[in-house]
C-alpha cells in the first residue's frame, strides 16, 4: 500500500494511517473492525489531500526526487505505444540521460525526448541521475530533425537537476549544445508538447523545452538553478536550501502565474509516485488534447505562434535616463 520504502517526513501521517490498515487487514475482520478500516480508509484519502495540498517549496523538491516518482521510462510503458529506441549522436556516442525513440500515442506518431535518471544504483550512475552530456542532446536534434522531415510531433519530458557539469562534457561544447536544441525547437515546423514530469534543473531542462505547450506536473519543480546551488552562492551554506526554494518561485502554481507554463497536470491525492497508473492516465490525456489542437494548424504559423509565446515572457522596466 506504501510506496517503496522511501518515507518523505511529510508524509508521516499517512504512513501511520497506512500501518494501521495494513494491521486491521491482516487479522480477521469482524463487523466493528469492518467499519473500522472503512473509516480509516476514508481518513487515509483527505489526509493525503491536505498534506500534498500544502506542500512549501521545498517539500515539493523533495517530492520531486522522490526515487519511486514516475520516470520517462515508466511513462513510454504507460503512457506510450510501440516505442522503438534511437541512440547515437553521430559524432561522439550514445547518451543513456536522454531517451530518444518513436511511438504512438492514441492516432498519433510521434518522437519522444526524455530524461531518464534510472532506478537502481547501478542505472542511476550509468545515466549520470539524469544529467546530460552535450552528445545526449546531439542525439536529442538529430532525432528532432528525424521527426520534422516525417512531420511528426515531438513530445518532451523533462527530469534532470541540471545538464552535466563535468570537464569532458564542457570540452564538448556543453553550453553551446543547449543553446543550438533551443534554437533549433523554436524553429521546427512541428508540434512540440513539451512537460516537466519531476526536476527541471537550468539549461539541462531548457535544452529540451522549448515547445507549442509547455506543462507541468502539479509537484515538479522548474528553475534557473537547485535551491542547493542557490544557497550556496547566496548564503554560502547548503543549510539554507530551504530558502533558496522560497526565494526562487519554482513551484507549478508560480510558473503559472508568470506565464512561463501553460498548464498544471494534476496529481493524483498522494503524490503521482504513490499512484503511477492514475498521474500517466492524466498525463496522457493532457499530451493527447494538445496533439489534436496543433496537429494541422499551418507550419508558419505554428512556429510564429511558438516563437512569441517566448519573448512576450518576463516583464521589462523603463528607467528614466
Amino acid at each position: 500500500m506504501a510506496a517503496g520504502l522511501h518515507r518523505l517526513p511529510l508524509e508521516k501521517p499517512i504512513y501511520q494511517l497506512e500501518d494501521q490498515i495494513a494491521a486491521l487487514e491482516a487479522a480477521p475482520l469482524g463487523g466493528q473492525q469492518q467499519e473500522e478500516l472503512r473509516r480509516l480508509k476514508r481518513e487515509l484519502v483527505e489526509v493525503q489531500k491536505q498534506v500534498f495540498s500544502n506542500l512549501d517549496p521545498w517539500q515539493t523538491v523533495e517530492v520531486s526526487r522522490h526515487p519511486d516518482r514516475p520516470k520517462t521510462s515508466d511513462y513510454l510503458g504507460l503512457v506510450f505505444d510501440e516505442f522503438v529506441e534511437l541512440h547515437g549522436d553521430k559524432c561522439f556516442g550514445d547518451d543513456p540521460a536522454l531517451l530518444t525513440g518513436f511511438a504512438k500515442l492514441d492516432q498519433h506518431k510521434v518522437l519522444v525526448v526524455g530524461h531518464q535518471k534510472g532506478k537502481t544504483l547501478a542505472e542511476r550512475q550509468a545515466c549520470h541521475f539524469g544529467c546530460a552530456h552535450p552528445e545526449g542532446y546531439r542525439k536529442a536534434m538529430g532525432k528532432m530533425r528525424m521527426a520534422a522531415k516525417y512531420g511528426l510531433p515531438v513530445i518532451c519530458l523533462i527530469d534532470t537537476p541540471g545538464a552535466y557539469p563535468g570537464v569532458g562534457a564542457e570540452e564538448r561544447g556543453q553550453a553551446q549544445v543547449i543553446a543550438e536544441s533551443m534554437f533549433l525547437m523554436a524553429s521546427l515546423p512541428v508540434p512540440i508538447v513539451c512537460v516537466v514530469i519531476g526536476e527541471g534543473g537550468s539549461g539541462g531542462a531548457l535544452g529540451i523545452g522549448v515547445g507549442d505547450r509547455v506543462a507541468m506536473l502539479e509537484h515538479a519543480y522548474y528553475s534557473v538553478i537547485s535551491p542547493e546551488g542557490c544557497a550556496g552562492i547566496l548564503w554560502k551554506s547548503v543549510e539554507f536550501k530551504a530558502d533558496a526554494a522560497r526565494a526562487l518561485r519554482f513551484r507549478s502554481r508560480d510558473l503559472k502565474e508568470f506565464g512561463v507554463v501553460d498548464a498544471v497536470i494534476e496529481e493524483p491525492a498522494g503524490g503521482a509516485h504513490r499512484h503511477p497508473r492514475q498521474m500517466a492516465t492524466r498525463l496522457k490525456t493532457f499530451l493527447a488534447r494538445s496533439l489534436r489542437e496543433l496537429v494541422g494548424q499551418p507550419r508558419d504559423e505554428l512556429v510564429a505562434a511558438r516563437y512569441e509565446k517566448f519573448r512576450r515572457m518576463g516583464k521589462w522596466l523603463d528607467l528614466p535616463a
